[in-house]
């Protein structure tokens, strides 16, 4: 239908003259609100402080946030899943991009070991990759959130909405103050401890439903299953038999959920911390160095 540009009262009595004659076509449908946004958390393991930045020239400079590690080295800390989602893209420098839904995307930077893989589902928390000195002189995260207003299934740059994390939205200077944030991702809801600590394991690792069970081939001492070598959540430590030699041993056992279970094995046992890539012996930390909590 051709739109009529007359006068007000003359579009007033064509459109009741149309509406009689039954042939007006229906309003156009209202423009659907933005879904809610997601829960987004700092990008880092939970209890970890980092501050927060922009510069002049970030463009747009109160959009895009730097972030900063307060009380601990940036360059090799984890990057974190700001909230759940399904991982879309990878580009440079070191980026990954998440689809939370709804329209909502996240943009991680500066990665120089990426630990997911591309249509991988993460939960919030989930270990992204390491900060390194791709694209950049000095280790930081360069992070963004953005909102696919036109519809495409995309995070596009012109898309770029200020972020809010942890409930606060920011809207940074170049001139500052640059706030300092405290991770709450991946915390449980009683006193600020991770719900998961992540870890790199160099070789495969056998579960066993007990920490005693070094030399014990009874039934009581089955092996449950395998966790694969690599990055793997665990849950809690336990102190029990131990594993290695005379210079390189671990009496600490995790527990945690294995990759592969063992027919009649239970997917839930404790796996050797001799196995952790970075520490020494008796030692059981988490990739960011922070000490594994003692199971109740």
């Amino acid at each position: 239908m051709r739109l009529w540009r007359g006068k007000p009262g003359w579009a007033a009595a064509l459109i009741a003259l149309l509406m009689t004659a039954g042939v007006c076509a229906s309003a156009p449908a209202a423009t659907a609100a933005p879904a809610a946004r997601p829960d987004f958390r700092l990008p880092f393991a939970c209890g970890q402080t980092w501050q927060l930045q922009t510069y002049l020239g970030h463009a747009p400079d109160d959009k895009k946030l730097d972030m900063y590690r307060v009380g601990g080295s940036t360059l090799g800390a984890t990057v974190a899943a700001s909230a759940a989602g399904t991982v879309t893209e990878f580009f440079p420098p070191g980026g990954v991009e998440i689809n939370h839904g709804g329209g909502w995307f996240t943009v991680y930077l500066h990665m120089d070991r990426i630990d997911v893989s591309l249509g991988q589902r993460v939960d919030s928390g989930t270990p992204l990759g390491r900060l390194g000195l791709v694209g950049t002189e000095e280790a930081h995260l360069h992070y963004e959130q953005l909102y696919d207003s036109n519809g495409d299934n995309d995070g596009e740059t012109d898309e770029m909405v200020h972020p809010v994390i942890q409930g606060t939205e920011y809207r940074l200077s170049p001139n500052g103050p640059f706030p300092q944030v405290k991770s709450t991702n991946a915390c449980d809801g009683g006193g600020g401890q991770p719900d998961r600590f992540w870890v790199d394991t160099y070789a495969d690792a056998t579960g066993y439903r007990y920490v005693d069970c070094v030399g014990d081939t009874t039934a009581r001492c089955a092996p449950q299953g395998t966790l694969r070598k690599g990055t793997n959540y665990v849950l809690c430590k336990k102190w029990g038999h131990k594993v290695g030699n005379d210079t390189s041993y671990n009496h600490w056992w995790l527990l945690t959920d294995l990759d592969e279970v063992a027919p009649g094995g239970s997917g839930r046992a404790y796996v050797s911390a001799y196995y952790l890539q970075k520490w020494g012996n008796d030692e059981a930390k988490d990739n960011d160095g922070r000490d594994i909590g003692t199971c109740a």
